[in-house]
């Protein structure tokens, strides 16, 4: 009898509680698509840095077995001074680790909004909704791309990225 006692006091006492980290309760919390698990597994690198640019949402879907993830970057509010040659260093460096943490994506899809004021009581949701934030820059990036060749698309050059020319001119601390 104390031999059962003391075994079930050392098995009671070594057990423990797992604890998320932030990342992963981010990572959780942000996913959509309907591959949901690898929306969290991506999330779970991302979110484990601070990003200047405040990453809010990773998708990844499948169809066909075509797999497509989309990372949404907000383009307002920085968490540090943002020039617009950081804003690329930070996209260029968000779809390599998208692309390290989800090997069977074949295109990563990442863009930035901002948030569009809307009218106390305007519709926000369903068909006859209002938009609530607009795209100001958008860039589609198949697997096999360089890092070089990212940034170079990114950085202007034909078939490049998208860059609303207002935002771009007010965004940045470098007011390009």
């Amino acid at each position: 009898m104390l031999l059962a006692a003391a075994l079930f006091a050392s098995a009671c006492g070594s057990a423990s509680a797992y604890t998320p980290t932030v990342a992963q309760l981010d990572a959780e919390a942000r996913a959509v698509g309907n591959r949901r698990d690898l929306a969290e597994q991506i999330g779970s690198v991302i979110f484990a840095t601070h990003w200047p640019a405040e990453v809010t949402q990773i998708s990844a879907n499948a169809l066909d077995g075509h797999v497509i993830v989309g990372v949404r970057v907000l383009g307002v509010k920085f968490h540090e001074t943002m020039t617009r040659q950081a804003f690329v260093n930070e996209v260029v460096a968000l779809v390599e680790q998208a692309f390290e943490a989800a090997p069977e994506a074949e295109e990563v899809d990442l863009w930035a909004s901002v948030p569009i004021s809307v009218a106390k009581g305007v519709i926000v949701s369903g068909d006859l909704a209002k938009p609530t934030s607009r795209t100001v820059f958008s860039l589609s990036v198949r697997r096999g791309e360089t890092a070089a060749a990212i940034r170079t698309r990114v950085e202007g050059a034909a078939g490049g990225a998208f860059w609303d020319s207002t935002w771009t001119r007010t965004a940045f601390s470098d007011h390009v």
